[in-house]
């Protein structure tokens, strides 16, 4: 199997390189152990004989320089935030400074045992208990954990805590979750395992949370909204205020969902919007590795009403200064994770709110806010746009335009990897048809935004002109249109030898 590879810089410049991964010959090694000098082992109790053996078999026979070779070779075929840009909407892939992996890998940090004693763990339970205040800051809610492993666990956590704030006021009727069609997709999931029923409310022309649909589910029965802000269309939900009002005079609770928390922080708190419940993604919005470069974080934040039902234990300090785990904490929902959180993950973040404080995390999502414009705008006489308004971090465009050509939003994503683009993301959300959902975030400059938009507009022109160009690519990356069901559902993962060894 052979593809063509096109190198950057190069205006096309492609060479024909086979796919090989079976790169083994035999008797060839790479490495060299000295001479076996331990005595026989003449009992057979000790280590029986049909276990040992002399070679190695049914591994891979290559030098050491094969082996360098061929991973970073590897390497170059990937693509990473490091790389290029990414504008997958909602994922909020903004670059990882490289700051936040090195204070992440200090020895202080990666040598400390989850199971240290607070007295010998004070440097990381005071930056455990830091970040916890800055996120309270940010956020407008009075207390934090720093649990959950994933914005969903973060969901979950919370839908938990709503659950249990219920029923210790003895109202375990309250068992609907209202989830507007704008909402994330994991947030129904988490909901159903948390114990609870989902409804769904409808979007109203604008693109927002429908009051009209809302009012019915005003009732006794209503546990929480679960309301993601700004919504997945990349809008602001402008009547939040009243919505949370309106929630909590008929005895129910707000959950917001805080995925697209980049385009808020250090301008609006959900605290003062009358949230109650906001989880965060400190993988998204806080500058550490997301996806396959995780592990995330999703902490959550609550009001003063919720504090005691939080997962136990908690971080507190007493008046000499000393940090320390509070256990005693009666309505906790309990441990969501086996220790402390991802801790790797608090310090990266905790790295990047100190490194651009106050002020600069408010640059963050004037940045973001303004590039997510800037892209709406110039792509929008070549791209359907859905909702063609102010929108936050993320714009919304679809097919329509392309589709009269027989071009599709996948056929859009695929064209740009030729162009040397990571894809948006597609088809999401649900209730825009043939969406392509654009996110550039603040990491990205001007340079790289048009260069984006021009290849988009490329494209928009091919679908009119050469729409089978569009249809048959890409044509440059290594593997070409994958079953990405298949893909995701049975991804291989590891080097499987070609033959067994015998035990």
């Amino acid at each position: 199997m052979t593809a063509k590879t096109q190198f950057p810089g190069t205006s096309g410049l492609t060479l024909e390189e086979p796919l090989m991964f079976e790169k083994s010959i035999k008797d060839r090694k790479g490495y060299s152990l000295p001479d076996d000098d331990l005595p026989e082992l003449n009992n057979d109790s000790l280590l029986p004989a049909k276990y040992v053996r002399d070679e190695i078999s049914g591994m891979p026979e290559l030098s050491e320089l094969d082996v360098v070779r061929h991973f970073t070779r590897l390497s170059t075929w990937n693509y990473s935030i490091d790389h290029g840009f990414y504008p997958l909407g909602s994922c909020t892939m903004k670059y990882n400074p490289k700051i936040n992996e090195v204070t992440a890998g200090l020895c202080g940090f990666t040598h400390l045992h989850p199971l240290t004693p607070a007295s010998a763990a004070q440097g990381a339970l005071e930056i455990m208990y830091r970040l916890e205040k800055y996120l309270s800051e940010i956020s407008g809610l009075s207390a934090v954990t720093l649990q959950p492993s994933a914005g969903a666990q973060g969901e979950l956590t919370g839908m938990l805590m709503i659950k249990a704030f219920h029923q210790s006021r003895t109202d375990s009727n309250r068992n609907i979750v209202l989830i507007p069609d704008s909402a994330h997709g994991t947030n129904p999931a988490s909901s159903v395992i948390a114990g609870l029923t989902t409804r769904t409310l409808a979007s109203g022309p604008d693109g927002c949370l429908d009051i009209e649909a809302l009012t019915p589910h005003l009732n006794g029965n209503l546990a929480a909204l679960m309301m993601t802000n700004p919504n997945t269309l990349g809008i602001f939900e402008k009547k939040a205020v009243e919505i949370t009002k309106l929630v909590h005079d008929c005895g129910g609770l707000v959950y917001m969902d805080g995925a697209n928390l980049n385009a808020l922080m250090g301008i609006v708190k959900p605290g003062d919007l009358g949230v109650d419940v906001l989880h965060i993604n400190l993988h998204k919005t806080f500058a550490t590795p997301h996806g396959g470069g995780g592990p995330g974080s999703g902490p959550v934040a609550v009001t003063k009403t919720l504090e005691p039902f939080l997962p136990a234990p908690s971080i507190k300090i007493d008046p000499k200064g000393f940090y320390y785990f509070d256990w005693h904490r009666p309505l906790s929902i309990g441990k969501v994770h086996n220790f402390w959180g991802n801790f790797g993950v608090m310090i990266k973040a905790y790295t990047y709110i100190r490194s651009l404080g106050a002020e600069g995390i408010r640059k963050v999502s004037e940045a973001a806010v303004l590039n997510a414009n800037y892209m709406k705008e110039r792509l929008k006489p070549y791209f359907h746009i859905a909702y063609d308004k102010l929108c936050k971090h993320e714009c919304i465009f679809d097919d329509s335009f392309q589709h009269q050509h027989d071009v599709s939003t996948m056929d859009i994503a695929k064209r740009l990897m030729d162009y040397g683009f990571h894809p948006p993301t597609v088809y999401f959300p649900l209730i825009v048809k043939g969406a392509l959902m654009i996110e550039p975030t603040e990491s990205e400059s001007k340079d790289t935004l048009d260069q984006f938009i021009d290849a988009m507009i490329a494209i928009s022109e091919e679908a009119k002109t050469n729409p089978e160009r569009v249809k048959d690519s890409p044509t440059l990356p290594k593997l070409k249109r994958l079953d990405e069901t298949k893909a995701a559902r049975q991804t291989v993962l590891k080097w499987i030898p070609k033959s067994t060894p015998n035990a």
